[in-house]
């Protein structure tokens, strides 16, 4: 579908450029003021990049009903078309994490030429051995990569070194494995002997990890096993990246912990421990809502940002997290809460940008408390929307995505152009 996309750009900044102007050159002396070069941070801004799953721009679900919107992609080449429409209003997007087999391409090279013409990269592979797909032999209702049966085991590897070839194929750069073993029921299982076997399964993917290759393992407290889960937290999930070796990382999802978890000093213990593989960027009320990034907890981004940008500006060795969103969109059309939600991630690494770093340590050497959290705070309620602005707009992008997006009328004529499929039911995608 042919959208004269820099019409409905250029029209929005007639509308809107001459008052980000005033705010942008206000925001300008206020930062000054405060020592801060503004061109500085728009710099940074402009560099900052987080993935979008191929899996995101469809419909969710819950365990309940699905509704489907209009206009879903079909398959994963309408996928990577509308990630280019989220890439090319919000310009921090170029990178979609493929999930497989959910979109696994029947020709990988054309795939990834596919979205190269499209100023998209493929850059992880995703592995589903949590639900059972058509054809599949053995089933993974009572676990996989941790199963009591060694050939069920044998097949959950086997699909990750799929996974992994084919990403190799695609130009991937990791893996990342989730996996919903575990127990519902006390003494379903045997919580030890559960884990050696995860570990000999992870064992037997990270021994053919491609050479340049990291390996993402994400944890998860509970859900689809309500009463102990195999990789259920950051410390399990530490101890086996330790034990894998040097390029195996565990990956940090947002929705993924209990209620009032303090995620920032996880972040920060992991990157002490130099096993901070990446995000996935969502946010929760109660539970692994996966509302959109930054919807209920701002606050706590900026917080695990804040612990982010020290260890950038530190310099620490090896230093390199990955950044995806992982939602579920239930009730809002997926292009909209994707660009939503990068857009947010992106604000609270710019105010981490702001924190003045020699301000705060001086207030921690002395022990005062309140100063601390007012360095943190003043960085916080810095209103960094005229950055992102002009950084989006200095790379061609929309000053307001969402209202381009939305004059577009892109998602109607998706509507007329891919026909809502027949089948209706539960589940995320």
């Amino acid at each position: 579908m042919a959208i004269a996309w820099d019409e409905y750009i250029e029209r929005d900044w007639r509308r809107t450029g001459a008052a980000l102007g005033d705010d942008y050159d206000h925001l300008a002396r206020q930062l000054a003021r405060r020592g801060i070069d503004i061109a500085v941070v728009q710099a940074r801004a402009a560099e900052f990049t987080v993935a979008v799953p191929s899996w995101g721009v469809a419909t969710g679900g819950t365990r309940f009903a699905r509704f489907p919107g209009p206009g879903e992609p079909r398959d994963v080449f309408e996928k990577l078309d509308d990630c280019q429409v989220i890439n090319r209003l919000v310009c921090i997007t170029p990178d979609v994490s493929l999930h497989i087999p959910w979109d696994e391409p029947e020709d990988p090279a054309a795939l990834r030429a596919f979205a190269a013409d499209r100023g998209l990269t493929l850059g992880t592979t995703n592995s589903n051995t949590f639900q059972d797909q058509p054809g599949q032999a053995l089933s993974y209702k009572f676990g996989s990569l941790s199963h009591t049966d060694p050939s069920v085991r044998e097949q959950a590897v086997a699909h990750n070194l799929h996974c992994m070839e084919v990403g190799l194929t695609l130009g991937a750069r990791a893996h990342s494995v989730w996996i919903g073993d575990g127990g519902n029921f006390p003494g379903q299982q045997h919580v030890r002997r559960a884990l050696d076997r995860y570990l000999e399964s992870l064992r037997a993917i990270y021994a053919r990890l491609p050479g340049d290759w990291r390996l993402f393992i994400e944890h998860k407290l509970y859900e689809p096993a309500f009463y102990s889960t195999v990789l259920n937290d950051w410390g399990v999930s530490y101890h086996c990246a330790r034990e894998l070796g040097d390029r195996a990382f565990s990956l940090v999802d947002f929705g993924h912990h209990a209620p009032n978890v303090n995620i920032e000093m996880i972040v920060a213990r992991l990157i002490q421990f130099g096993k901070l593989g990446g995000f996935h960027f969502n946010d929760s009320q109660y539970g692994d809502d996966d509302l959109d990034a930054g919807s209920i907890k701002p606050f706590q981004l900026f917080l695990v940002f804040n612990e982010l940008v020290a260890a950038e500006e530190e310099g620490v060795a090896g230093f390199d997290p990955c950044y995806m969103l992982d939602q579920s969109h239930n009730v809002t059309d997926p292009v909209e809460s994707l660009m939503a939600s990068a857009m947010e991630v992106q604000r609270a690494y710019v105010q981490a940008c702001l924190v003045d770093r020699a301000a705060l340590s001086a207030c921690q050497e002395r022990n005062d408390a309140i100063m601390a959290l007012a360095a943190l705070k003043q960085a916080f309620t810095t209103d960094v929307a005229p950055i992102l602005a002009m950084a989006r707009r200095a790379r061609g992008g929309a000053v307001d995505p969402i209202a381009v997006y939305r004059e577009s009328r892109y998602r109607q004529q998706l509507a007329n152009e891919r026909p809502a499929p027949p089948t209706r039911g539960a589940g995320i995608v």
